[in-house]
Order: C-alpha cells, then sequence, then structure tokens
C-alpha cells in the first residue's frame, strides 16, 4: 500500500467551538474517504501488531487498516466486525490513546496511527453506502438471556447469537443503549448511531425487551427455573450515583451527572418538543474530572448556562477524563477550577443552590492509583457563586440484582464477584462490564461480554454434549 511518511495524524473536521456549543450536532464530523486513506497509509504494517493487543475486544487491527490503504472499505468493515459489534460506537467514544493507539509503533517517533478514526469511518462508510444487515446464523436450539441492553449486554448478545443462541435482552429502559443513550451525549454519540448497530444486532435474531426490570418484573431464578434459559448473563452496568456526603447535598440546583445526563439525553430534556424538566442554570458547577464530568460541563453549556465551571480536586495530569474530552470543553469555553475540593454547597432562603464552599489543594505522594494524592492546603476557603451543581464523581451497581438473586456473591462496593470468564458463583449465571468492575470504559464492558459468550457457550455445550464413555 501506498506510505504516508507523516509523523502526525490526518486532522479530523469538527465544528466550530462557538457554534457547537450551543447545540447537540455532533462535535467530531468524521474523516472523508479521501483523509481515511491518508491516514492509513501512515500505518508500518508492523509484523508483531502490538495495537491488537491493545484492544480489549482484539479487532485485527493492522488487517483492517491495510484494507482501508486499499480503498476496500467493505472488507475493512468485514475485518472489524468479526471482532467487535459495535463499530461505530467504539470509533467514536473508546479511549484509543490510552489502549490499541497506546501500543502503535508509529506513536514512538510522532503520533500514533488514528485507529478510532478510521474505525469510525469504516462503520460509517457502511451505514451510509451499504447499509446492509446481517443476517442470521442457523439456531443451535438453546436458550440465553441477557440483562441490560448497554455495551456489555449487546456485545455478549452479538457473539452468541454468531454462534446460533436465541438471546433475548431484558432492557429496564424504554429502549436499548443503556449508558450509550442515557449517559453519553448526542453531541458525542448520537442515538440514531446506538439505534443502527442495535438493529444489526437484531437483524442476527437477538430478541429486545424492553421496560423490563429485572429483579421486580422477574427474577434471575424464574429466568432460570420457569422460563427455560439455559444461562443469563448480567450486564446491568454501574447507574447508581455516588454523593460527596456534605452539607447542601439536598438543596434545589443539586444533581448527579447521572440524573441530569438521563434527563437531557434519554428524556430529551434538551428538545422543546418534550416536557421533561431539567433547570435552566446561569452558572453551573461540575464537581469531577473523569469523562462524565467533561459531558455534564459540556451540556450544560448547551442548555444555556453563561458559564461552567469543573471542580477537581487534583490537576490536569492526574485528570481521568479523554484528552481529547477536556480539549473541546476547553474550547468550548468551560472553566477548569483544578486543585480545589468542595467542602459544602450553600443555599438561599428558598433552599436553592446560591455558592459552592471549596479548599484549595496541593499533590503528595501518589496514592494506591498510582496519581498524587490531593493534600488539603489549610486556610485555604474559597467560594463559587452558582445556582446548579453537578456531581460526577463515580457510580456503583444498582443492588436491585444481587438482592433478588439467590446465591450470588458480591463484594463490598455492591459488585458482582465474577471471574475473568465472567462466571459467577450461582451457576448458569455470567456477569461483566460496570457491574463486576465498577465505572469502567465502553470497551472494557464490551471485552467482558465477548469474554463471556465464549464462557457460557462452554458451559452450555458441556452440560448438553454427550460424553464419550468408549473404553480405550
Amino acid at each position: 500500500m501506498s506510505r504516508n511518511p507523516s509523523l502526525t495524524q490526518t486532522p479530523m473536521p469538527v465544528q466550530d467551538p462557538a457554534l457547537r456549543a450551543r447545540n447537540f450536532d455532533e462535535v467530531a464530523l468524521g474523516y472523508s474517504a479521501a483523509l481515511a486513506v491518508e491516514e492509513a497509509g501512515r500505518c508500518l504494517d508492523c509484523r508483531q501488531a502490538p495495537c491488537i493487543a491493545g484492544c480489549p475486544v482484539g479487532v485485527r487491527i493492522p488487517d483492517f487498516i491495510r484494507q482501508v490503504a486499499a480503498r476496500d472499505f467493505a472488507a475493512a468493515f468485514d475485518t472489524i466486525t468479526q471482532s467487535n459489534s459495535l463499530p461505530a460506537v467504539c470509533g467514536r467514544v473508546c479511549p484509543q490513546e490510552t489502549q490499541c493507539e497506546a501500543r502503535c509503533v508509529r506513536g514512538i517517533k510522532g503520533e500514533p496511527v488514528a485507529i478510532g478514526r478510521l474505525e469510525r469511518f469504516v462503520a460509517d462508510h457502511h451505514r451510509e453506502t451499504v447499509g446492509a444487515r446481517p443476517e442470521p446464523v442457523p439456531a443451535n436450539g438453546h436458550r440465553v438471556a441477557v440483562v441490560g441492553a448497554g455495551p456489555t449486554g449487546l456485545s455478549c448478545a452479538a457473539d452468541l447469537a454468531k454462534l446460533g443462541y436465541s438471546v433475548t435482552i431484558f432492557e429496564a429502559f424504554h429502549t436499548g443503549g443503556g449508558v450509550l443513550v442515557y449517559g453519553i451525549p448526542e453531541f458525542r454519540l448520537p442515538e440514531s448511531i446506538v439505534r443502527d448497530e442495535i438493529a444489526n444486532l437484531e437483524a442476527l435474531g437477538v430478541r429486545l425487551e424492553t421496560n423490563m426490570v429485572i429483579g421486580r418484573v422477574l427474577t434471575v431464578d424464574e429466568l432460570l427455573d420457569d422460563f427455560g434459559y439455559e444461562a443469563v448473563y448480567l450486564g446491568t452496568g454501574a447507574g447508581l450515583p455516588t454523593f460527596l456526603g456534605i452539607e447542601g447535598e439536598n438543596l434545589i440546583g443539586v444533581y448527579s451527572a447521572n440524573e441530569y445526563l438521563t434527563r437531557s439525553n434519554l428524556m430529551h430534556a434538551h428538545d422543546e418538543r418534550y416536557d421533561t424538566p431539567i433547570r435552566r442554570s446561569h452558572s453551573v458547577a461540575v464537581i469531577g474530572g473523569g469523562n462524565v464530568a467533561m459531558d455534564a460541563a459540556r451540556t450544560a453549556l448547551r442548555l444555556g448556562a453563561a458559564e461552567v465551571t469543573i471542580v477537581y480536586r487534583r490537576s490536569f495530569e492526574e485528570m481521568p477524563a479523554r484528552i481529547e474530552e477536556i480539549h473541546h470543553a476547553c474550547e468550548e469555553g468551560v472553566r477548569f477550577e483544578n486543585l480545589a475540593s468542595p467542602t459544602r454547597i450553600l443555599g438561599d432562603e428558598r433552599g436553592q443552590v446560591q455558592r459552592l464552599g471549596c479548599l484549595r489543594m496541593e499533590l503528595g505522594e501518589p496514592d494506591a492509583s498510582g496519581r498524587r494524592r490531593p493534600v488539603e492546603i489549610p486556610h485555604s476557603d474559597f467560594e463559587l457563586e452558582v445556582d446548579t451543581v453537578i456531581v460526577a464523581i463515580g457510580t456503583s451497581p444498582n443492588p436491585l440484582i444481587r438482592n433478588t438473586t439467590a446465591g450470588l456473591e458480591t463484594n463490598p462496593r455492591g459488585c458482582i464477584v465474577a471471574a475473568a470468564d465472567g462466571s459467577t458463583s450461582r451457576p448458569g449465571v455470567f456477569a461483566g462490564g460496570d457491574v463486576v468492575t465498577g465505572s469502567a470504559t465502553v470497551i472494557l464492558a464490551m471485552g467482558a461480554g465477548k469474554k463471556a459468550a465464549a464462557a457460557i457457550d462452554a458451559y452450555i455445550r458441556g452440560k448438553t454434549e454427550p460424553k464419550d464413555c468408549s473404553e480405550n
């Protein structure tokens, strides 16, 4: 293939920051075919292919990039989808810079190949120019239930369907997608993209049952004992918000990021055609430094806030959000109050948020996470005048499943205890994604779903295949 010697990535077109900060249209506009071929030409086609080891779902990255460089986009799509059932999603929201691109040899001198952008291009090109849905494979006569239609559940269901299993996904919300639709804003991941990816799964034969709260409508025990499912995969995520436990968190105008984003994304509060209530803020403080905090801050801007400030107790260097998301937030006018820790939220006589009290911090020695530990600076109190506070410091699993499923071991954080292959203490019950790890990335959740699908297949085949009792 034609080599591109450039040490820098081919830029991807984006919306102008001044315009996009007030609309919910997608920020990144994607590569054209010419730009994709140009970027694919930067790949060194390494024999060892360390980038594959950095991909939690094992996409054959050099193969699909070679196919893009040769303009064989259909073959590239086939290569990606052998391992990844949600390529248009992953191309947009995966932290490639810490995974596949972090292993890219081209990145030793210069910037790594833009693997995520190329994956997105291939998926979008297929959707826009081909549009063909996958064909279902012959049924093998076995049934599996998947609880949760988020990234890990969708990944597990897709792999099982490709093996011939009859798969039903039970989803608590009225639509599939999980965190992909309630947690990630339209300007990063359009809902239409998620719907299209789910339609591909349904074409494979996967059934999606919405408004099904497992643990209330049905239990896991009932799925196994009464409804004929031979295994259950729990991919219910970590949707229970964590708060700081400081004074004033019950004031009017305090949100968890989970609620704020769900109202805007899943319930369309940003759209005047919907009657979903959400606070129309002037000045917003978002507490936290992860991708969810960036999403909440950028959403607040688009909902009309004049000022939005990220309050984070460490520095930019320790911030867990993707570099691209931090960069986009800065471009759009989000302020950063780093090395600051909230101490209390103050309200007015009507019980509404008025100010956020904070302390200045400095960085000490690294903690268990490897990041330098924030240490309070005595007598460094200060206040921010805000009318809305959004808490984005993490989530944990909802206790409903663990409280209604017999024999299911959980840890002190409320996460389900599962082996590397997703098997749990309850025979026939597997689990993966955020319900096991706590809040993590989409692609890691998908990788867990793939591993569990293989383990479920082995478990069912082990139960049903006849034993060879012949003597030697």
